[in-house]
């Protein structure tokens, strides 16, 4: 069975959120996924319009034996058991645990729910800084996130475990 290379960003910023990162992380292995690399933790400071707490990020390098939308149900299904429950929350807000994907292989998704390579990654240094830890010569669409990251404030954003 072939499996394709895929870049996933796990963030939380509601209650114990270490391990609810590395629960998220154990559910993935669980359903089938192989998890090659893992940025370090790092906290960052909430992206958007509603006021709350720092989120701990982390990207994971993981192989895949299914397509995009196969992972996506998998990672909301994974965000649904940890309890964040989407329909009902403030967009930008708070929230328990939060799986995107970043990057699957070279795919090019554009759906109303789905799009790869994540519309807005090269915009946000707090998925490209844990991303280029792990992959440091990724490219998005044809542009070096490193440059994309170069470009971006990365105030508040610290490192907090090797």
């Amino acid at each position: 069975m072939s499996s394709t290379t895929a870049y996933l960003c796990l963030g939380s910023n509601v209650g114990a959120r270490a391990q609810t990162l590395q629960l998220a992380l154990a559910v993935l292995a669980r359903a089938g996924l192989t998890i090659r690399a893992r940025s370090s933790l790092y906290e960052t400071p909430p992206w958007g319009p509603i006021p709350q707490g720092p989120y701990l990020n982390q990207v994971v390098e993981v192989e895949s034996p299914v397509g995009p939308r196969p992972l996506l149900f998998l990672a909301l299904l994974v965000e649904r058991m940890l309890g964040r429950d989407r329909p009902h929350e403030v967009r930008f807000g708070p929230r328990r645990i939060d799986i995107d994907i970043l990057l699957f292989g070279d795919a090019a998704v554009a759906q109303a729910d789905l799009e790869i390579p994540h519309p807005r990654l090269l915009e946000r240094a707090f998925a490209l800084v844990p991303l280029t830890e792990i992959a440091p010569d990724i490219k998005v669409g044809g542009v070096s996130a490193a440059q994309a990251l170069a470009g971006l404030d990365r105030a508040g954003i610290v490192r907090v475990e090797a």
